[in-house]
């Protein structure tokens, strides 16, 4: 459990990043993203200060999502 204020910074750099931005030219990549490369970026970012961290969960839509739960928190690794 953390205090939400830890997150304030982690926020703060995912909205700079992404707020009103395409988001393959944020990420960085030649292919298109997908809500699966962005949770696999965002627990990249955070694993290390958050050890607690197991997953990341982008939904789309309110039907449609992606969870990244990498080898050894009940997942398997990104490709």
């Amino acid at each position: 459990m953390r205090d939400c204020r830890e997150l304030d910074a982690f926020r703060k750099r995912v909205d700079d990043t992404f707020d009103h931005r395409r988001l393959n030219e944020a990420m960085g990549e030649d292919v298109p993203p997908s809500a699966k490369k962005l949770a696999v970026w965002i627990f990249g970012l955070r694993s290390e200060r958050l050890p607690e961290l197991t997953a990341v969960r982008v939904s789309e839509t309110p039907k449609t999502r992606a969870v990244y739960r990498p080898a050894g928190h009940g997942g398997e690794d990104a490709p």
